[in-house]
């Protein structure tokens, strides 16, 4: 049997298709936003922190030259947005001790001074059994103690802020009437906090909690009325 035969193909009438003439395609115009969509974007302060805090928790010593290279920025870009290798540790502990404060204020029970000695107790307990934090300290002592409680860093300052913040509202709410003036107060809580929080490191005696808490307490309880306190 005999394959079928293929279909005649007809001439095509008329003169033949010249070729296309190929023509130089144009380039597609770019547009300002385009252009910025494309380009690699720029970091941020914002990411500079986000990248603090990843340190931070990894337990990484912060290292400007370090960061600036993960950020694609020059040094003295970091230095501007952030000042000083220790200005910016004040930033990123100072931000997880508002973290903390907020958490000890939500979970706290009790009522007036009791509640805010809970307040203190629990805020206490989570400082003491961060990790990074305690990292921090073991990794070297003298430097953490000059970011912790320095005058020249913004812990300690942001720290006693937001402790007479919480007075203030114990007061307004009637929960406390202490003797001692809030500013000076809070700086006394604070200072109380870091003596028995960081002693390891101050005098290498065991953090001691409860001993800071019983100070506080005393601090919290006595009342303006109280005929101990009165001038003679």
């Amino acid at each position: 049997m005999k394959p079928p035969r293929a279909p005649r193909r007809h001439a095509p009438s008329g003169p033949p298709e010249r070729p296309a003439r190929r023509t130089r395609q144009s380039p597609a115009r770019v547009t300002p936003l385009a252009r910025r969509l494309d380009a690699p974007s720029k970091a941020t302060p914002q990411d500079l922190f986000a990248l603090a805090l990843d340190w931070w928790n990894k337990g990484e010593r912060f290292d400007i030259g370090r960061m600036a290279q993960a950020l694609d920025v020059n040094r003295a870009t970091v230095f501007r947005w952030v000042g000083t290798r220790e200005l910016l540790y004040g930033e990123v502990i100072s931000s997880l001790f508002e973290v903390a404060l907020s958490t000890a204020r939500k979970q706290a029970l009790g009522e007036g001074p009791e509640l805010l000695a809970d307040i203190t107790q629990r805020l206490f307990h989570l400082l003491v059994t961060d990790a990074p934090l305690r990292t921090f300290v073991q990794q070297d002592a003298e430097y953490a103690m000059r970011i912790l409680m320095s005058r020249s860093s913004t812990v300690e300052q942001r720290c006693a802020a937001s402790i007479r913040a919480a007075l203030e509202d114990g007061v307004r709410a009637g929960l406390i009437r202490p003797v001692m003036d809030l500013d000076a107060l809070a700086y006394v809580i604070i200072r109380i906090g870091e003596s028995f929080l960081y002693r390891d490191a101050l005098t290498g005696d065991p953090v001691d909690v409860e001993s800071a808490i019983t100070a506080i307490r005393i601090l919290l309880t006595v009342e303006k009325e109280d005929a101990r306190w009165k001038r003679r």
